[in-house]
């Protein structure tokens, strides 16, 4: 097999990533934007020694489950790379990710539910971080191509929600119009580096944030006036990162004009969100997913639970109102600043956090003799360390509630768990992010020895 070549393929699977799977002559082919039961033309773009990339050149025969969209920048830059899959198969497609998972645990025993649909599929995301760039002598916003660097220009982000698409356009027109040079990350100069934007679904109330190459610029005062014009914004925030680096966020902000923070809600429960702070991307799907969790737990009156990767409080302050007392830690200062001040601004009182490593907090207060009757954990996508586990153990809940935002480390940490005299029956996936590949699960762990 030879780049450039063009072979016929039948495409036979999804891969996690949600490319087609073929086989040819003993190689494995992925195919951007194939699907399975297609029968697809294709072009070869890159051979490993046991398996190759490749797009199609021209679909032979398509799949029943095809969505023709106008518009696949989208699945190109992998902004929504099942935007070409019906909305069944796509939950279909993230159950079976994780039934996948447990078959090569060898856990075929556990029960997975059906996917959780999400209330909207499109325009559902309450935050997009955009790149700028320069392409052809223009400012522009985007997203980069699958595996590269290169800017796509969009100004419709499809997932992302529709007001938030006409502050970013706008905020790019106002960029052009001042001249505001945009970030050369190649050699390290230039001024805007991402826009950031942020909208509650409950207050309208939105952030923008832009991240600079410098603390200041000329042009601030002028883009700063415009952008106070734009309907709907009620903050701009200079966020300052100098570093040659991938990671979009710097460490300090500068508030330009109006709120430090906007109010969202879940539930019944308020928020306020600084600019670093994490949020659930899903307002709607949000309280469908603690909802989720928390029924799944079966709480009682009188469980101390301890809320672990806190936040600012999302999961803990939604979780209160059924339990005796709720102990979160955060090693974030600032978001254990914002959980604390959540919990006063709704008038809950039983609950408290504090900053620190959790696996270290859970240890010491294991020590003192405090013991947990539930654990809540939502980790980052890297899953939990053995010394968190050890950690959690320790403290001797008769339930940990494990929420993942990735099946495979979910999966690692549960086998770790079951070592540790914990066992559980069913895994729910809950669809976090339509059009992704991406997928949220939950589960209980409920502890079999003492």
């Amino acid at each position: 097999m030879e780049k450039n070549q063009i072979i016929e393929l039948e495409i036979t699977d999804l891969s996690y990533e949600a490319m087609g799977v073929a086989h040819y002559e003993g190689m494995t082919v992925f195919v951007n934007n194939a699907l399975p039961g297609e029968t697809v033309e294709a072009k070869i773009l890159k051979v490993k020694k046991s398996f190759a990339f490749a797009k199609i050149e021209q679909i032979i025969k398509e799949s029943p489950d095809r969505v023709n969209i106008k518009l696949n920048q989208w699945v190109q830059t992998g902004l929504a790379s099942l935007a070409h899959v019906k909305y069944d198969k796509q939950l279909e497609f993230k159950r079976n990710q994780v039934v996948n998972l447990l078959q090569k645990a060898h856990l075929d025993d556990v029960k997975v539910g059906e996917t959780l649909p999400s209330p909207e599929q499109t325009g559902y995301r309450n935050k997009a971080q955009v790149p700028v760039r320069e392409v052809k002598g223009q400012l522009e916003i985007g997203f980069f191509r699958k595996h590269s660097h290169d800017l796509v220009p969009l100004t419709n982000f499809f997932t992302t929600d529709p007001e938030i698409d006409r502050v970013l356009v706008a905020v790019r027109d106002i960029l052009r119009q001042y001249h505001v040079p945009a970030y050369d990350e190649i050699h390290n100069q230039g001024e805007i580096r991402y826009l950031d934007i942020r909208r509650s679904k409950a207050t309208g109330e939105i952030m923008v944030i832009l991240v600079c190459l410098h603390k200041d610029f000329p042009q601030l005062p002028k883009v700063a006036e415009a952008i106070k014009q734009i309907d709907g914004v009620t903050s701009l925030v200079l966020n300052y990162n100098p570093k040659k680096t991938n990671v979009i966020l710097g460490k300090v902000d500068y508030l330009i004009f109006g709120k430090p923070q906007i109010t969202d809600q879940i539930g019944d429960v308020k928020f306020k969100i600084s600019p670093e702070s994490f949020f659930q991307i899903n307002s709607l799907q949000t309280p469908r997913l603690y909802d989720l969790a928390i029924k799944k737990a079966d709480l009682q009156p009188d469980d101390i639970v301890i809320d672990a990767y806190s936040g600012i409080g999302t999961i803990g302050l939604s979780v209160a109102k059924h339990v005796k007392s709720v102990r979160g830690i955060e090693s974030v200062s600032d978001a254990v600043k914002d959980a604390n001040n959540n919990a006063k601004l709704n008038g809950i009182n039983n609950a408290k956090y504090v900053a620190g490593k959790a696996e270290e907090v859970m240890s010491r207060w294991a020590a003192k003799g405090m013991k947990a009757d539930v654990i809540f954990v939502d980790p980052p996508r890297k899953g939990l360390t053995s010394e968190f586990i050890e950690a959690a153990v320790k403290t001797g809940p008769k339930k940990i509630v494990y929420i993942s935002c990735n099946p495979a480390t979910m999966i690692r940490d549960l086998q770790e768990f079951m070592n540790e005299g914990y066992t559980f029956s069913q895994i729910d996936p809950v669809d976090m992010f339509p059009q992704t590949p991406h997928v949220e699960a939950v589960t209980v762990l409920e502890r079999t020895r003492k």
